[in-house]
């Protein structure tokens, strides 16, 4: 049965192989309640019971104090987290599995509870009209501090310094988080970013701080060891509206992206209900196959048949899972027996300790 099962097949991304195409997406879990935001031996059992994954990618992880905007996230700036992560990634190796870092930087979903009452930092200063997981629970977002020149070289050089802090933690490469509506996003958006500088205005200028982003890093990691991640169909969720200069934006980022020899790109499938909506499209695996001509990682809303079908037909490379992988830390396995799938529960998604977390039990045949 297994052999039959796209799904399960070997990929090699850059000089990496992965033992199958059933990926761990990355997962906000707040799991990190510690002053230092640094992760803990939870979060070591947790990854190193997923280590089946073909690549685990880690939940999104701040670059710095500026970049957070929920509470509990682990970040990757300090020696204590780290150190943490360190620990994460040899369990993670010791049971034969890889495993990415997300580098995250919130923007203006954020909050500022979280910046010693400084308004949080973006694009512009347009407020998402969304709500930020603060430490008194979920509370509206704030119009944020338009980002000056010098705020945006410095964030380049958090990237840059947190891709440094990944290597020396043990990870086999990183994940730029460009996507569901954050800092990078926020600079695509022409509706989150109106700025009238060389970052703003054009589609070429919108995305020029990602790009500086990306030459960054690559500094610190090989191009084959980098990924990235981009949402180009969202709309009405994360703060981001749509436009019908939206789609001309993640095609131009994408044919640039065949420049980089770069580990994967992952998309993710429409968030929302967007059929009504002309300008943007429904079917982005399908898309963007053409466009793109290195390996492709798709994202939202997938199971065993589906995962299986995008693959069969060319579309994708690889399928991140996120749900799925809560509730069965075993997963590929379960696809490979043709297990029952065990459901998840939403109400311990972003709750401290082990419960909803480390206890959900493998498949015993």
């Amino acid at each position: 049965m297994k052999e039959d099962q796209a799904l399960l097949k070997s990929v090699h991304i850059g000089d990496l192989e992965l033992k199958n195409r059933v990926i761990m997406a990355p997962m906000t879990r707040n799991r990190a309640d510690n002053k230092d935001n640094a992760p803990t031996e939870l979060h070591v059992e947790y990854y190193g019971q997923r280590a089946s994954a073909g690549l685990i990618i880690s939940e999104g992880s701040q670059i710095s104090k500026a970049a957070v905007g929920y509470i509990n996230t682990p970040g990757i700036y300090s020696e204590s987290q780290i150190k943490g992560w360190e620990k994460v990634t040899k369990a993670v190796h010791e049971n034969e599995g890889k495993m990415f870092l997300q580098l995250w930087h919130c923007g203006r979903i954020s909050h500022p509870k979280f910046h010693q009452g400084a308004k949080p930092l973006a694009p512009s200063a347009v407020n998402p009209n969304t709500q930020a997981y603060t430490p008194d629970g979920f509370e509206d977002t704030v119009e944020p501090e338009a980002m000056s020149i010098a705020d945006i070289k410095q964030t380049v050089q958090d990237f840059k310094h947190a891709a440094e802090n990944a290597k020396n933690a043990g990870f086999d490469g990183v994940e730029i988080h460009g996507s569901n509506g954050y800092l990078i996003h926020q600079f695509f958006n022409k509706n989150a970013n109106i700025r009238t500088d060389d970052y703003g205005g054009n589609i070429q200028n919108r995305a020029r701080f990602f790009f500086e982003i990306l030459e960054a890093i690559s500094e610190v990691w090989p191009e084959n060891r980098i990924g990235v991640r981009l949402n180009p169909s969202l709309h009405n969720a994360f703060g981001i509206k749509a436009s019908e200069e939206t789609i001309p934006t993640f095609d131009h980022i994408i044919e640039k992206l065949n420049a980089y020899d770069l580990a994967y790109l992952h998309l993710s499938e429409p968030f929302t209900d967007i059929s009504e909506i002309a300008y943007l499209e429904p079917n982005i695996a399908q898309h963007y196959r053409p466009i793109y001509k290195g390996k492709l990682m798709i994202n939202a809303g997938f199971d065993k048949e589906s995962g299986n079908k995008v693959l069969e037909q060319g579309n994708a490379d690889m399928v991140s899972y996120a749900k799925l992988f809560i509730s069965n830390p075993d997963l590929p396995e379960r696809f490979a027996k043709n297990a029952p799938i065990a459901a998840w529960d939403e109400d311990t998604f972003y709750t401290a300790g082990p419960k909803g977390y480390t206890d959900y039990p493998k498949f015993d045949a």
